[in-house]
């Protein structure tokens, strides 16, 4: 009973030109809905029955599996239909306090986004996504409403038909009619190629300048990839591209012919990298922040280190990079940072590579705060909010940061101290400059230490909370910092975390392992 219902609410109300829908769902309604859906997992084990009625239980399983199938189209389309009533309502809401045109609906991707647990830029796609779904490709919709499109290749069907206008986006739409089945077995490419067919014999000077137009918006990228390694992307023109594949392949069998025992994947990265840089190491000047603890430093600690701007990296690859000429010399003005010292590597390549080397407070995983009288964070404040917040602090955006914001506005008698700042991006720290958009800051005790909590409150009401990313060291929520007699296996110490003899130590430790180091490149 409950799916019918389900069936019957999600495809109420489907508005004809964007109106909105009949009636909202209730929020008893969707825990209904959870619920049942939740009924449908199998026991643990699966069954046991044999012959034919272990065929039905088999075919009733994948039959279970396509009706969810088919009950996640049809919220995609149902969450289209609410999120472009939303838009409406919230441009209502700013013609009446004589917002100007221009900036009514401003915020909307960022409310949708949230509430969909979803980054600020995948809300705003999603919002163009459903408008052009619920006001110009109906038959789109219907094809999700009855589960014979999801939403991904629906999002295909749209970004084909993106440079067409309205009307031939309506025409493209007809034709291919995904309601009719005309997608029945037909993969991504296939749903591309026919769009794209589709769309060029309507309109194909329209599709040829937005082929000229993506040349424009050519651009490297970089992300993170798992063990310690990231993916270099650019996206170039297609001849330019094929021209420097073709070219490092070239390199990389000349190099293959002659005898090199790398593998030719590996060549092609390293000749990237060098041509790229002028060195075979790829660096050449750059200064990378090294958070790290005392502990997995000195004392051989498992605990992992963080990279900011890529994340955790294990111990052992994290001593492994310190490897090199440490220089102990503390840079004055600078409270909790530890030295940046200067890796060493062959001089011939002409390497400089400074690491600056963050270090938490045993057991808390706390970095020292600092305050400034300044109006705009100063440098190194700028460095601790880098490397406590990692990535952009607002709630399932994982944007780099750009912008160093006051939480609490400097205008309002906001401090310009690492509570009351925050890593951003530049489309968040806009949004939450917006009518309506509130934030507060505090801390809170989570596990071991206390850890930055940000509070932010949208024009409806809601509040989401962000809490700062754990640091090296913080431990796991209910333990205790290292050296309280609670493990047989932590070594004792007998120095307060923030005392002189503590920070003499540390020292002590240092200038050891920098002279231990310049000793075996002597003996070499």
């Amino acid at each position: 009973m409950a799916g019918n219902r389900g069936t019957q609410l999600i495809g109420a109300g489907a508005p004809s030109g964007g109106t909105a829908p009949d009636a909202p769902v209730s929020d008893a309604w969707v825990r209904d809905l959870i619920d049942t859906v939740a009924s449908f997992r199998p026991e643990a084990g699966g069954t046991e029955s044999a012959g034919g009625t272990e065929l039905t239980d088999r075919a009733e399983l994948i039959d279970q599996l396509r009706a969810l199938e088919d009950l996640k189209s049809a919220a995609a389309g149902a969450q289209a239909r609410i999120a472009v009533a939303f838009d409406a309502a919230q441009r209502s809401a700013d013609a009446a306090a004589d917002v100007p045109a221009e900036e009514r609906g401003r915020g909307v991707g960022a409310q949708i986004a949230l509430a969909r647990r979803e980054s600020p830029a995948r809300g705003s796609r999603l919002l163009g996504l459903s408008k052009a779904l619920v006001t110009e490709m109906p038959h789109t919709l219907a094809a999700l409403d009855t589960g014979q499109l999801n939403e991904w290749r629906a999002t295909l069907l749209v970004k084909e038909t993106a440079c067409l206008s309205a009307e031939d986006r309506c025409a493209v739409d007809e034709e291919l009619a995904a309601d009719t089945g005309t997608f029945d077995g037909a993969g991504d490419k296939a749903i591309i190629a026919a769009a794209r067919t589709a769309a060029y014999r309507r309109d194909p000077r329209s599709v040829t300048q937005r082929a000229s137009h993506a040349a424009t918006e050519r651009h490297v990228s970089l992300r993170p990839a798992p063990d310690t390694m990231t993916y270099l992307t650019a996206l170039l023109p297609v001849a330019q591209g094929v021209a420097v594949h073709a070219a490092l392949g070239r390199h990389a069998d000349t190099l293959r012919n002659s005898g090199d025992t790398r593998t030719r994947g590996q060549i092609m990265a390293d000749t990237l990298i060098e041509r790229t840089t002028g060195t075979p190491a790829g660096i050449s000047g750059i200064e990378v922040q090294l958070v790290i603890t005392d502990r997995t430093l000195f004392q051989g600690d498992a605990e992992p280190a963080r990279l900011p701007g890529y994340g955790i990296i294990p111990a052992g690859w994290a001593r492994t990079l310190l490897a090199g000429n440490h220089d102990s010399s503390n840079e004055p003005g600078q409270p909790g940072l530890a030295q940046a010292g200067q890796v060493g590597q062959d001089q011939d390549q002409g390497l400089k590579l400074w690491l600056r080397r963050l270090f938490t407070a045993p057991g808390t995983g706390e970095l020292v705060g600092v305050d400034s009288k300044a109006r705009l964070f100063p440098p190194a404040l700028r460095r601790f909010i880098q490397a406590r917040d990692d990535t952009c602090r607002t709630p399932y955006c994982d944007a780099p940061i750009r912008h160093f914001d006051h939480i609490i506005p400097w205008h309002h008698g906001g401090t310009t101290s690492l509570v009351n700042g925050a890593g951003v991006c530049e489309a968040c720290n806009h949004t939450k400059e917006l009518p309506g958009w509130t934030a507060q800051t505090r801390t809170a005790q989570i596990g071991p230490g206390t850890r930055h909590v940000l509070d932010i409150r949208t024009p409806t009401g809601h509040t989401y909370r962000s809490t700062a990313p754990p640091l090296p060291g913080s431990g796991p929520p209910g333990s205790n910092p290292p050296g309280t007699g609670s493990s047989s296996t932590d070594p004792p110490d007998t120095a307060a975390p923030h005392s002189r003899q503590h920070r003499r130590k540390l020292r002590h430790q240092a200038k050891a392992l920098k002279y231990a180091h310049l000793t075996e490149l002597q003996a070499a």
